[in-house]
């Protein structure tokens, strides 16, 4: 008897014990929740020749949380941005540190594609979900899409495609092709050949990304004689190309088609050189939906530049990624749930209509560009025509996603 006294004491005493136990649980639980901050890692590059356009992108990303009061779904965001340096083993490395020591919810960023090839590895196997700001390369695309990974930009050889066919649409017969020999460049003229039904009658693809001198290919394409030439150089390189290109007097009989060598950043130093040649693009300042005026208004007013497309897709990503968090109430613990709120693309994007295909990249309209000389003596680029409507990437078929 007094035995079964005993263990009823003891059962008595583990079960009053229970509130107290589970009531302090339960709160610390409810309030570490309350508490939890969005952590984003942002990896680009912030140092070295081309920083300026990682720094478009912070100040993008920066923007679009001030627009959105710095939380997402009610949450406080915290962005820990990282420098690449523009090469991919240091990318490698910060990607790694946002992922083991800061413990971040998602990863965007990323300019270059062979930095984003050298990096996605470790994210996607956390299942972290890595939304490229930029770099969209075919890898992922094709069989080695991911359903942690979406592009808030393009793959890589969308806006090649566009250069493709509008050189159909001015009648290029015969094309002369110069690319930087990595993932990016291989992609673009790989894009270019997709649809271009003309003859490419020659190719150089250069050291990348410290060659600088182009007139070795510059002497083949005047002995080659083509009806145009299609470039494809970002940052400092496409500055260097359209002035010796220039120099070597060949811009009046051999025009330049072109995707990512003009932008907002490099236009201020190309000027007249860029004027009266043809790229392509999925945004520009010009577009007239109303998220677009606003962030190119808000942009200009608070950093006194105007946006490249750089920043264009980092202010897209970040809309993105809040559209999920909304969409999950700021809970982040039920992937597939986040996967398929950052699936449904439910933002208002500057680039008007938008949609992710079945590799999560995008379908959208591609431009055709133009710079022009603004009333006040700067430069500027302006929407010319609309090449590819809703245009899906050559890749998604294979994807199995």
């Amino acid at each position: 008897m007094r035995s079964s006294f005993k263990t009823l004491a003891v059962l008595a005493a583990g079960v009053a014990a229970l509130p107290f136990l589970a009531g302090p649980f339960l709160a610390g639980d409810a309030a570490a929740q309350a508490a939890k901050k969005i952590r984003i890692g942002f990896v680009t590059t912030l140092s070295g020749p081309n920083a300026a356009y990682g720094q478009d992108m912070k100040n993008a990303f920066e923007l679009a949380l001030d627009h959105m009061g710095r939380k997402m779904g009610g949450v406080p965001v915290e962005v820990i941005y990282e420098d690449d340096e523009q090469k991919p083993e240091v990318g490698k490395q910060k990607t790694e540190k946002l992922l083991q020591r800061d413990k971040v919810d998602f990863v965007a960023g990323y300019i270059w594609s062979n930095v984003l090839l050298a990096s996605y590895k470790p994210v996607l196997d956390a299942q972290v979900y890595l939304i490229s700001a930029n770099a969209g390369p075919s890898q992922l695309a094709g069989e080695g899409c991911n359903p942690y990974f979406f592009a808030a930009s393009w793959q890589n050889d969308q806006n090649h495609m566009a250069v493709g066919e509008l050189l159909n649409q001015k009648g290029v017969k015969r094309l002369y092709m110069v690319a930087p020999n990595y993932a990016a460049g291989v992609d673009g003229t790989n894009g270019v050949k997709a649809l271009f039904k003309g003859q490419v009658i020659g190719q150089d693809m250069t050291k990348w990304p410290d060659q600088l001198d182009f007139s070795g290919e510059i002497s083949k394409i005047r002995a080659a004689k083509p009806d145009a030439v299609y470039v494809f150089f970002p940052g400092r390189a496409g500055v260097q190309f359209y002035q010796q290109y220039s120099q070597a007097g060949l811009k009046k009989d051999i025009p330049v088609y072109s995707a990512f060598t003009i932008d907002a950043v490099t236009l201020k130093l190309q000027k007249d050189l860029v004027l009266d040649t043809y790229l392509t693009m999925t945004w520009g300042t010009d577009l007239p939906y109303a998220a677009n005026q606003k962030f190119v208004a808000d942009y200009r007013k608070k950093y006194n530049e105007t946006p490249a497309f750089y920043g264009a897709q980092s202010y897209d990503a970040a809309n993105l990624i809040a559209s999920a968090v909304t969409a999950t109430k700021g809970s982040l613990k039920d992937k597939k749930a986040i996967g398929a709120a950052l699936k449904a693309a439910k933002f208002e994007s500057v680039r008007g209509p938008f949609k992710f295909g079945n590799n999560n990249f995008p379908i959208q309209n591609i431009y055709q560009q133009e710079a022009y000389k603004t009333a006040d003596g700067g430069y500027d680029l302006r929407t010319v025509s609309t090449v590819l409507t809703a245009h899906q990437d050559p890749h998604a078929a294979k994807c199995k996603m």
